[in-house]
């Protein structure tokens, strides 16, 4: 049996931790977990001690994207029942961001799908930072929109964006196998153009693709090389209509395993975990907070996440604090509180006159949990048709999580 928490002690001691002992932690047996998130965790407490950082993604541009990454629900081809709809106007962007901001958010993620943005999506952009930044001068900005062309990245700094993400996904021996439309190469340009501008590099992994354990030794080693200050690691989720349909190869323990991997290699780099933890994780995303130091509040970009309030429980019942927050129990409690209000002005709502005229909760503040079903006719508030629920993969007894049908692109408030 390895001794994680000698392994721990000796890369606190300035001793880097080695592809060997990341092998050893990603082949180790069940019974040793807890071992090895103790030992995980005395990394965490060194560089972040409590806190959890909360970042909150909202979608710019959902769809359309003439990349192939197969386990996108984006890609070229796509059939997945996603919202596609163009660039939201710049009011919108900052109303969706204040959402996440009033549940916690210290940083929130402009996402836009696409090969990379023109020059004047870059503007475009840069206005919506800039309306974001005057009402709220201490929120972190992070972009996403892709290959960066020489100059964006610097017009993006100048106009108050903080971070740039573009994930290296998997390892550089994988990559063919998942995307034939763009080259490992190409996301590390773009990466070095971010980082070469001053923006703080945000870079991660995508597990659950037919990746080996030395391949996702690999792509951390890339992420080192390129010196991603935030890692957020992802699960895949298997849309149904991408070619990954159906694959489920992830255990809840592996995926602990792999955030622990990343801790030892990368220890004083912010670790998020990102899009699919509900579905891979499951009741272990609590114990992965003693490894991982930040997470994505609500939904992602065309998936929905459990509940804020399920979040914000973990990370108080867990005894964390959040980051730019006096206080975890209490924005939690607020939050709850906020959300019981609106659940009791719909339901006086619901038994009033107006209760069968087919008006959505929009303009009313109500929550997911709150907004009445969409309008007749298998149809979204924004004419967008109505996406499925979530469903089991196959026989695993795993639910996929449902197709985001609330917030950007849509009148219903999103969840945060």
């Amino acid at each position: 049996m390895v001794n994680y928490l000698s392994l721990a002690e000796r890369v606190l001691s300035g001793t880097p931790a080695t592809a060997s002992d990341a092998r050893a932690i990603l082949s180790s047996p069940n019974e040793d977990l807890l071992d090895l998130v103790a030992a995980a965790a005395r990394l965490r407490r060194e560089h972040f001690g409590k806190r959890i950082k909360i970042n909150y993604l909202v979608n710019l541009k959902s769809g359309l994207c003439p990349e192939d990454c197969s386990y996108c629900s984006q890609r070229l081809g796509s059939e997945a029942e996603i919202l596609k709809y163009s660039w939201l106007p710049k009011e919108e962007a900052k109303r969706q961001a204040e959402f996440g901001l009033a549940g916690g958010a210290s940083r929130v993620c402009l996402v836009a799908s696409g090969r990379g943005p023109s020059n004047r999506d870059v503007e475009r952009v840069s206005g919506m930072v800039e309306e974001i930044k005057s009402a709220t001068p201490g929120v972190e900005v992070c972009a996403c929109l892709g290959f960066l062309k020489d100059g964006q990245a610097h017009r993006l700094k100048e106009a108050g964006v903080d971070a740039y993400n573009h994930n290296l996904n998997t390892s550089e021996s994988l990559y063919a196998d998942i995307c034939s439309t763009h080259t490992f190469a190409d996301r590390v340009d773009t990466v070095d153009k971010a980082r070469g501008a001053g923006l703080s590099p945000c870079s991660g992994l995508l597990v659950g693709v037919g990746e080996t354990n030395d391949q996702i030794i690999e792509a951390i080693e890339s992420l080192k090389a390129v010196d991603s200050d935030s890692i957020p690691v992802n699960f895949l989720i298997p849309f149904d209509g991408t070619p990954l349909e159906g694959t489920n190869t992830l255990t809840p323990q592996h995926c602990v395993r792999i955030l622990c991997a990343v801790r030892f290699l990368c220890p004083d780099r912010e670790l998020r975990i990102a899009g699919g933890r509900e579905m891979h994780l499951r009741s272990l995303q609590s114990l992965s907070l003693n490894v991982a130091n930040s997470l994505f509040l609500g939904d992602y970009l065309t998936s929905e996440g459990q509940a804020a309030e399920e979040d914000l429980d973990m990370i108080v019942d867990g005894g964390f604090e959040i980051v730019g927050a006096e206080s975890a129990q209490q924005l939690r409690d607020e939050l709850k509180a906020h959300r019981a209000a609106h659940q009791a002005a719909f339901d006086g709502e619901a038994t009033g006159p107006a209760s069968g005229d087919g008006a959505s909760a929009a303009g009313t503040g109500a929550s997911s949990e709150t907004a009445p079903a969409p309008v007749a006719g298998g149809a979204l508030p924004c004419g967008k048709p109505l996406p499925p629920v979530g469903h089991e993969a196959g026989n695993s007894g795993v639910t996929i999580p449902t197709i985001r049908r609330r917030g950007a692109g849509t009148e219903i408030s999103p969840n945060a």
